[in-house]
């Protein structure tokens, strides 16, 4: 007895049915632009304490502002931190909404703003903003932050904390 064998239609009978989601469909967070930084993708806002350590971080996409970005961080930190005292921000946070905010979630918090001098040109060193933009340097190290690779903004936030993680690790057990 003879049996055939039913042949596929253009497919190896080893590939298995098409989903009906692909790669890039429903499952990607979008990307958004922020037309004064001229970028595409996601933007980071971090919380480091005054050695350059990780304590908070939220992913979104780059199409919120910094002072909208800086209340949905704030906003996730209450509790979170009861011995803050002070909290430096950039000049992007500057606004009566996000002061009202930090003013509202966290009442015993001062926040000044670190603003660039008028007479400036070029880089200047700010006090305290420095500390921040020397933690995503060491955060820019790690391949997979360099670029924007991840579609989804809460596998972003791990590969932030997984960095920061490695960060720690290398000064526990380097201490010079």
């Amino acid at each position: 007895m003879l049996l055939s064998r039913a042949v596929p239609h253009c497919r190896d009978h080893r590939q298995p049915k098409r989903q009906e989601r692909r790669k890039r469909g429903a499952a990607i967070d979008p990307p958004g632009y922020d037309a004064g930084k001229k970028i595409k993708g996601k933007k980071r806002h971090i919380l480091v304490d005054t050695q350059g350590l990780l304590l908070h971080a939220i992913v979104h996409p780059a199409d919120l502002q910094d002072r909208d970005g800086g209340v949905l961080l704030v906003a996730t930190l209450f509790g979170m931190f009861p011995f803050l005292l002070k909290l430096y921000a950039d000049g992007g946070y500057q606004g009566p909404e996000f002061q009202q905010a930090v003013a509202n979630i966290l009442r015993r918090i001062n926040l000044e703003i670190v603003k660039r001098s008028d007479h400036a040109k070029g880089f200047v060193v700010l006090p305290k903003r420095w500390i921040v933009e020397r933690t995503l340097a060491w955060l820019n190290r790690c391949r997979r932050l360099a670029k924007d690779w991840e579609n989804l903004n809460r596998k972003a936030l791990a590969f932030l904390r997984l960095a920061s993680i490695r960060l720690m690790l290398r000064k526990l057990c380097n201490p010079t």
